[in-house]
């Protein structure tokens, strides 16, 4: 199936043709379609839970604040990227942005550290639902074990996305709305029936620290756990090409990733933050497992196997949609004939309308960096590391190429646009994600081995060199003749050449 042949199906091939693309996906995935495709990437419930023991033990109840904080500072990222999705709605999202409102050059870099973000968030995500599948039926899993279960959940989650978009969709509503009523639902119970914590816990920070120190650095160290959480809003445009009226639709979306996932995160985060019935248990390394620990004592052995169940789906949703954009973006960069294999990586099946062969490459990659991990088991720990501190830089490289850009004359063209607030909106995105990137890459383990307290900014630096001597032995920017540089256009040159 081609683009759509009327009503917005016209505008919208209108369009691409104007920007230099044909599209042979299924246009056929609807504004809450898009928007659970991020939501469930984002995915409140798999961010909350899989990282509150670390976060609580850094921080204490007051951790809860650094869900809104960093909620409030990804809105402006995202909000920069419903204005350029809005004038440049093409699939794969990081690349194709980056790449017209910067360059090529840019652009392969973007997309080399978002995609390799997106492979290790892969195997992370599926590597930590492992223990959660294993619980469900009654056992805590070998290394073995655990390894199968990541790895064919990954499995299934190709199959699932190389059935097609409809399904995708489908999956990605199904998946929104366990996550959304499991998240009310915990919450609301919780700060119910199962409050040990007073109110005032938000913001008693005395006995959280020592009587000299500041509580500040603890509070810096426990916004990890938020921002691994609030990513996922770039996937609306990762699909760009597969919904109607994309410059209008996925602005909306996006938004509604940020305010539904953040408003879920924070509430369901609220009830376990309460619910914790001993603060220095978690805070000493005692209870290791506080969420677990709370949950069988707020609703028994069956409640907790209920909402294990909750949280498989979640994180099931959340692979499909993770490696949905993996596929894009793969797919993106074969189009513009800028990675090895692109003749391939491009094709669309014929009956599905989906890249299968980037399918199984966003597939195979963490598969193997998951399977790897039997033998591998500390470096593996270290490259995971890179999962949301890659994901921050190729978005802060979009944000800072939106200010090259706008520096250069660009106004925004598309339907959604700030106007007047555009530019300072864009430097505190900026502002935001750098301070979000240091934070992230501060080593706070002096008593851990050198490579693990600096583990973040090891592999954030590895991937980067990687990329950067690849694309100067091989020049693959230099392949292709799509737009490049050019946002600053208000409209593309109608004799601009073309890519199928």
């Amino acid at each position: 199936m081609t683009d759509q042949t009327t009503g917005s199906g016209d505008a919208d091939a209108a369009q691409l043709r104007a920007l230099g693309y044909v599209s042979h996906f299924e246009r056929s995935m609807t504004l809450w379609e898009n928007f659970a495709l991020g939501f469930t990437y984002l995915s409140p419930v798999v961010g909350v839970y899989t990282i509150f023991a670390t976060t609580f033990a850094a921080g204490g109840p007051p951790m809860w604040w650094t869900y809104l904080l960093v909620g409030i500072g990804q809105l402006g990222v995202c909000l920069i990227f419903g204005e350029i999705v809005s004038q440049f709605p093409i699939s794969g999202g990081i690349y194709p942005w980056a790449r017209r409102l910067y360059g090529k050059r840019w652009a392969w870099m973007a997309g080399w550290v978002y995609g390799w973000a997106l492979f290790v968030t892969l195997a992370a995500i599926a590597t930590g639902a492992a223990p959660f599948i294993a619980q469900l039926f009654g056992s805590e899993g070998t290394p073995a074990q655990l390894t199968s279960i990541a790895i064919g959940l990954i499995a299934l989650t190709t199959l699932l996305n190389l059935s097609g978009t409809r399904l995708l969709a489908r999956f990605a509503m199904f998946g929104f709305i366990c996550e959304l009523v499991g998240a009310i639902a915990v919450g609301s119970y919780l700060l119910a029936f199962a409050r040990h914590q007073p109110w005032s816990a938000l913001i008693d920070v005395s006995h959280l620290h020592a009587a000299n120190a500041s509580y500040w650095p603890a509070f810096l160290a426990s916004a990890l756990g938020a921002m691994f959480c609030y990513y996922g809003f770039e996937a609306c445009g990762d699909v760009a090409e597969e919904t109607p009226d994309a410059g209008r639709t996925i602005p909306k979306s996006m938004r509604l990733t940020i305010y539904v996932g953040g408003a879920a995160a924070l509430w369901v985060c609220l009830g376990l933050v309460l619910a914790v019935p001993d603060v220095e248990a978690v805070m000493s390394g005692k209870d290791k497992d506080p969420v677990v620990t709370l949950l069988k004592a707020a609703v028994g052995e069956l409640g907790l196997r209920v909402v294990i169940a909750i949280v498989t789906v979640s994180f099931v949703s959340a692979l499909l949609s993770l490696q949905a954009a993996a596929s894009r973006l793969l797919f993106a960069y074969a189009r513009d004939e800028m990675i090895v294999g692109s003749e391939h990586l491009r094709r669309l099946s014929p009956g599905r309308h989906v890249p299968a062969v980037a399918l199984l490459v966003a597939g195979g990659i963490p598969a193997l960096i998951a399977l790897s991990a039997m033998w591998l088991q500390d470096a593996i720990a270290t490259i995971i590391s890179f999962a949301s501190v890659g994901i921050y830089i190729a978005f802060q490289m979009i944000v800072f190429a939106a200010l090259v850009a706008r520096l250069r004359g660009w106004r925004p063209a598309g339907s959604f646009t700030l106007g007047a607030w555009g530019w300072p909106v864009n430097l505190l995105a900026q502002l935001y994600g750098l301070c979000a990137i240091v934070n992230m890459s501060w080593p706070r383990s002096p008593a851990d081995p050198w490579y693990s307290n600096y583990g973040v900014l090891l592999t954030s630096l590895g991937v980067i060199g990687l990329g950067l001597l690849y694309m100067l032995l091989w020049r693959p920017y230099d392949r292709g003749r799509a737009p490049a540089g050019d946002a600053h256009q208000v409209m593309v040159a109608v004799g601009a050449p073309i890519s199928d």
